[in-house]
C-alpha cells in the first residue's frame, strides 16, 4: 500500500473506538448544557437552546471522532519526520543540513492555512498528481508539525552532555550506536514537554480542516448550523468539545514538565 493509501486508510475511517470516544465527549457536553435551554444571553434576550443539538450527536461525535484520528495520524508522521530531519540539520555537510533547514523554516513561516490550499490546489498542478483533501491535508499538517517537531528534537540532542558522546566514542561504539543509546533516551526526558505541548497544537490546527470540506468537528458543526440556524449553540458546544479534550492534554503536558525540573535539580 502506497503512502497515500495508508493515510486514507487511518483516517477516512475512524475506528469504532475512537468513533465513541468522540461520542461519550459530545455527549457529555450536550448533557451538562442541556439546562441551559430557554435562559436568556444578555439584553439581546436570545433563547438557548442547546436541546435543539442532541439530534445531531451522531454527526458531532463523528466529526470528534475524525478529528482526533486525524491528529493521531499527523502527530505519527510528523514525529517521524521531526526525527529524520533534527538528526539531519546536525550533519557537518551542507548538502543535508541545508535543505533540511530550508524546509523547516518555510513550514514555520508560513501560514498552515497556506499550506493547506497549497498542497491541496498548487500542488497536484506542479506534479501532476491529483491528490484527495484527505491526503493533502494529512501531508501538510504532517510537514507543518515536523517543522516544530524537528527543531525540538535538535534542541534535545544539543543540550545533552557531550561528555555523553565523547564516552560512548571511547568505547568503540557507531555514531548511529551512541544517538540510539546515549543521547536519544536521555534527550527524550527534556523533549517531553514541548513534545506534548506541540502535539496539543497540532490537534488545534485540525479546525482548519474544515477549509477543504473534510468532515471535521467543525466543518459537521457548520452542516448542522446550517440546517437548525443555531450557530450560537453550535459554536459553543465545539469549542466545549475542544476544551474537554485540550484541557486533560494541557494538564498532562505541565506535570511533566514540572516532573522533568523536579528531576533535574
Amino acid at each position: 500500500m502506497n503512502a497515500m493509501g495508508y493515510v486514507e486508510s487511518k483516517v477516512g475511517q475512524p475506528n469504532r473506538a475512537i468513533w465513541w470516544v468522540g461520542l461519550l465527549i459530545i455527549a457529555g457536553v450536550c448533557t451538562a448544557l442541556r439546562h441551559w435551554h430557554g435562559s436568556d444571553a444578555g439584553p439581546t434576550g436570545y433563547k438557548w437552546d442547546f436541546g435543539a443539538l442532541w439530534e445531531s450527536r451522531k454527526l458531532f461525535a463523528s466529526g470528534m471522532a475524525y478529528t482526533l484520528v486525524f491528529t493521531i495520524v499527523c502527530v505519527l508522521f510528523g514525529l517521524l519526520v521531526g526525527l529524520v530531519t533534527g538528526i539531519a540539520r546536525l550533519s557537518n555537510n551542507p548538502l543535508i543540513a541545508l535543505p533540511m533547514r530550508a524546509y523547516i523554516e518555510i513550514c514555520r513561516c508560513t501560514p498552515l492555512l497556506v499550506q493547506l490550499v497549497w498542497f491541496y490546489y498548487a500542488l497536484p498542478v506542479l506534479t501532476g498528481i491529483e491528490l484527495s483533501a484527505t491526503f493533502a491535508a494529512a501531508m501538510s499538517l504532517s510537514l507543518y508539525g515536523g517543522a516544530f517537531y524537528s527543531e525540538i528534537i535538535r534542541g534535545g540532542i544539543i543540550s545533552t552532555d557531550w561528555g555523553q558522546t565523547e564516552a560512548g566514542k571511547a568505547l568503540g561504539m557507531t555514531p548511529l550506536q551512541i544517538m540510539k543509546r546515549i543521547v536519544l533516551p536521555q534527550a527524550f526526558k527534556k523533549m517531553v514537554p514541548p513534545l506534548m505541548s506541540q502535539s496539543i497544537m497540532q490537534l488545534k490546527n485540525t479546525s482548519l480542516l474544515s477549509v477543504l470540506a473534510i468532515p471535521d468537528l467543525l466543518y459537521q458543526g457548520q452542516v448542522v448550523a446550517h440546517d437548525i440556524y443555531r450557530p450560537l449553540e453550535v459554536y459553543t458546544l465545539i469549542a466545549l468539545a475542544y476544551f474537554a479534550v485540550l484541557l486533560p492534554a494541557t494538564i498532562l503536558a505541565k506535570r511533566m514538565e514540572l516532573g522533568n525540573a523536579s528531576t533535574e535539580r
